[in-house]
């Protein structure tokens, strides 16, 4: 981990040894997620004991340690979780639809820039009344092993933002999960040839072929959207440098997945970083946005 990256923890390892002063939890936890579940597509009256969900996935992913690196409060990646439950059979097993949003704070502003917007339209899962959320990491269940291998996709690009290529562990440690997961199960099928699957995803991830985009990750946030306040120019020219590897990586590989998602978290951002730059620098960035994201043409028109 470089230096940069190393400043962004400093802080956190204080406020841990504080926190040992005054509390016998010694960790510092990484996520902070909101979790919301609609269930009113189902018609049912049985179903009260789902009220407890969205509190018990929270509990889950909030209260347990996903990593080694220490996070402060205010480091926490903030996540946001749409789920719509959808069907539901005699035994609990449930399919829904779910909408991940992490995002992380922008240095030397109060503001904050998203990091991952993906809909996953494939969950299925069982929880019964009373059912605990327990971590099991050598066993896989269809609810907790796909709340984990989301945990860890979010923090991967969350560590992809701070740290060339930081997000690898883990990206790796879902890796693992979907290594472990049933090879017909619904969205986790390694064989399938539906875009959006998870074994696609993280598969994408991890194939140097995509380093491209990972690097222009960090170039995009690190060394561009953190500089913005301070100096925008320079900052739009290495946002336009971590498009013009993005540009280089498609050019290379197969699936759009990892662009579309990139893409669908950042577009109108990127609208607003070019909006107010330079005739000829929102020129150059319109260039390469209507080439390499023509599904978000309408947005980029602006900067013509």
């Amino acid at each position: 981990m470089n230096l940069l990256s190393v400043s962004k923890r400093w802080s956190s390892l204080a406020l841990c040894l504080l926190a040992l002063l005054f509390s016998e939890q010694a960790a510092c936890q990484e996520i902070n997620a909101d979790v919301t579940v609609d269930r009113s597509q189902i018609n049912s009256t049985s179903l009260s004991y789902m009220d407890n969900l969205s509190d018990e996935i929270e509990t889950y992913l909030n209260e347990y340690t996903w990593t080694d690196t220490n996070f402060g409060t205010e480091e926490r990646v903030r996540v946001d979780i749409q789920i719509t439950l959808l069907s539901v059979d005699d035994n609990f097993n449930f399919d829904a639809q779910v909408i991940f949003r992490s995002r992380r704070p922008i240095y030397h502003t109060a503001r904050e820039t998203a990091l991952f917007f993906y809909n996953e339209e494939n969950w299925g899962f069982s929880y019964t009344p009373n059912r605990s959320l327990i971590h099991d990491r050598l066993r896989f269940d269809a609810l907790t092993s796909f709340l984990d291998f989301y945990a860890y996709i979010i923090l991967g690009y969350d560590f992809d933002s701070f740290d060339e290529l930081g997000g690898t562990p883990y990206f790796s440690e879902a890796q693992n999960i979907v290594s472990q997961a049933p090879s017909t199960a619904p969205g986790w099928d390694r064989g399938s040839m539906n875009r959006r699957n998870r074994a696609l995803l993280v598969a994408g991830l991890l194939n140097p072929n995509y380093e491209g985009l990972r690097l222009a990750m960090y170039q995009y946030h690190r060394q561009g959207l953190d500089y913005f306040v301070d100096d925008p120019e320079e900052a739009r020219q290495q946002i336009l440098k971590a498009l013009q590897k993005i540009e280089q990586a498609k050019q290379t590989t197969a699936s759009n997945l990892l662009f579309d998602t990139f893409f669908n978290t950042k577009y109108r951002e990127i609208g607003n970083i070019f909006e107010d730059a330079k005739p000829e620098v929102r020129l150059e960035a319109y260039q390469l946005l209507s080439n390499i994201d023509q599904s978000h043409l309408s947005e980029y028109q602006k900067l013509q």
